[in-house]
């Protein structure tokens, strides 16, 4: 069942979080310039715009916030943290709430805070110095009211390992991103592009006020990517050199210790590379304890390839043509063949959304940006097949964080605005941002003319309504084992079923309510209607075939 699969993500996170209580009893913060602490304030010049000495916080007319930042390490993160505090204790809130909903026991939260001390215990040696100093410089604008789960510095320094830890949990196939990039016979001018979902997150709360950051490091390239307050790992961004960097879980052994987180790892790679083979030297020099793939384009090698990394080796996948695609399983020659891979195809939906990203290319023609969010804003299944809304198997699962379109030779940067990818996507010229004669004073830099508008599924309700249709499925699970359960009114069930139709949940979460209720030939009615959907996971399909043959029994 789904609510077995957020309890294990609760405990992971719990235990992580856990460590960071037990380690800042024992780890000390980097040396730094205390003295730049005295340099900065920030200034709000208006509702929307707020300045600390050349940097400044940025909220645009769509809601999206902007931050630019330079400098030293700790400088930049000492300004980043004064510019973001709110942003950044509001992250936190949302995360550590997300996380209490998961787990409400305070015993097995308390009880799990012992747990940690043997994983990730060495994190803070496979993070660099200069990392180390900026997250630091953050964290000092951390909140008090987080600090029964540990010191700030070190809550904010495990928080670069969240992204792993939901990694690993992929294994559990709930972590589904997609990337891809065509060119050449494909796109419109021949140019490339490059696409990309990433279908992580902690709730639409967390993912509600999202940043697009660029920064201008006092050593290394100019780059810029999506984050949320206080983070500086980097999950999607470009560099000045038109380089690109997203990256995608792969089906992982579990890790018994920490290493390089792969934010950062990423990170890395857009402040020091230009092209694939620097890349590619980077990423294979660092040990992670999470299997990924980096999906890497370059404006100087006008192609992309996909950098597969699991715990013991790194491989590129070059799919040789004017087209690549990337799920959630490796396609090298080393990787592709390794057992975790193989159970990850065969038992999860990459391979199938693999192939509808495929097909979603092959039947367009002359693509440009528009068609690009167009094919991550596919919601149907193969032979435009209709699956239901929030299924893995489609490009467009209605959970994404943030949705990008890259067009590398001309440093251009599209980035979704909240929800998902149904909103207005907005243009960045990276060229404008990082020239020496950009106006740091006046942030107002969106090309408007290149920005694609909001979906007709958006302009049309159709968010609000898979919102309501969540919400009315949580109502049930929520009220499951109360000792007074109130039967669903057949208006009720309607009213779920209508909004998403073809997907098996809602049937399933249906027939669950009356197999508690003993009404077992209705139970049985509605794991029979679940079992007619398409499933994303072998997984899901076992659960109502196994539920089925239990209520069996019982009756």
């Amino acid at each position: 069942m789904k609510w077995i699969k957020y309890i294990f993500i609760a405990l992971l996170v719990v235990i992580g979080i856990t460590y960071i209580s037990i380690r800042s009893m024992i780890l000390s913060p980097p040396n730094v310039d205390y003295s730049l602490l005295n340099n900065y304030k920030v200034v709000q010049q208006d509702s929307n715009l707020w300045v600390c000495d050349d940097d400044w916080l940025h909220k645009n007319k769509g809601g999206l916030y902007e931050l630019y930042i330079s400098g030293a390490p700790f400088e930049m993160g000492v300004k980043n943290g004064l510019l973001t505090k709110e942003l950044a204790q509001e992250q936190e809130l949302h995360f550590v709430n997300f996380i209490k909903t998961l787990i409400p026991s305070e015993t097995t939260l308390n009880y799990l805070r012992y747990f940690i001390t043997i994983f990730n215990k060495d994190l803070d040696d496979f993070i660099p110095l200069e990392y180390r100093q900026e997250i630091y410089g953050i964290s000092l604008s951390a909140s008090d009211d987080f600090d029964f789960i540990g010191d700030k510095y070190h809550r904010m320094l495990n928080y670069h390992a969240a992204h792993d830890i939901g990694h690993t949990i992929q294994n559990m196939n709930l972590v589904n991103c997609t990337a891809f990039s065509v060119q050449n016979e494909y796109t419109k001018d021949s140019s490339l592009f490059v696409g990309r979902n990433l279908d992580f997150s902690a709730g639409d709360d967390f993912a509600r006020k999202k940043i697009v950051v660029f920064c201008k490091p006092d050593s290394g390239y100019k780059f810029a990517y999506i984050a949320w307050g206080g983070m500086i790992g980097v999950l999607s961004g470009m560099n000045e050199h038109g380089l690109s960097i997203s990256l995608n879980s792969a089906k992982s052994g579990i890790p018994m210790s920490a290493k390089s987180p792969v934010s950062l790892v990423s990170r890395a790679v857009l402040q020091n590379a230009k092209n694939i083979e620097e890349a590619y030297e980077i990423i294979a020099d660092h040990e992670t304890f999470v299997s990924e793939s980096f999906f890497v384009s370059s404006a100087f090698d006008n192609r992309a390839v996909v950098i597969e990394k699991s715990l013991d080796e790194t491989d590129v996948y070059d799919s040789e043509s004017s087209k690549l695609v990337l799920t959630n399983h490796f396609q090298s020659k080393k990787l592709a063949d390794s057992k975790l891979n193989i159970e990850a195809k065969n038992e999860g939906c990459s391979v199938y959304r693999l192939n509808r990203t495929h097909e979603l290319i092959d039947q367009s023609s002359n693509i440009d940006h528009e068609k690009m969010v167009a094919i991550l804003r596919d919601k149907k299944g193969l032979n435009n097949s209709d699956i239901g809304l929030s299924n893995e198997m489609a490009v467009n699962q209605l959970i994404c964080h943030h949705s990008l379109v890259f067009k590398p030779s001309e440093r251009l940067m599209w980035v979704s605005q909240f929800p998902y990818q149904e909103n207005d996507f907005v243009a960045y010229d990276l060229n404008v941002l990082f020239s020496d004669t950009f106006n740091v004073s006046r942030p107002d830099f969106i090309i408007d003319s290149l920005s694609v508008k909001s979906s007709n599924f958006y302009r049309k309700g159709g968010v609000e309504s898979i919102w309501e249709y969540r919400q009315q499925l949580d109502s049930i699970k929520e009220h499951m084992g109360d000792d007074n359960i109130v039967e669903l009114s057949e208006s009720s069930i309607t009213d779920i079923l209508i909004k998403n139709p073809n997907y098996y949940y809602a049937y399933y979460i249906i027939a669950q309510h009356y197999k508690e209720l003993k009404a077992f030939n209705k139970a049985r009615q509605y794991f029979n209607k679940a079992l007619e959907c398409e499933f994303p996971r072998q997984v899901d399909r076992r659960q109502v075939i196994d539920a089925l043959k239990e209520m069996e029994e019982l009756n």
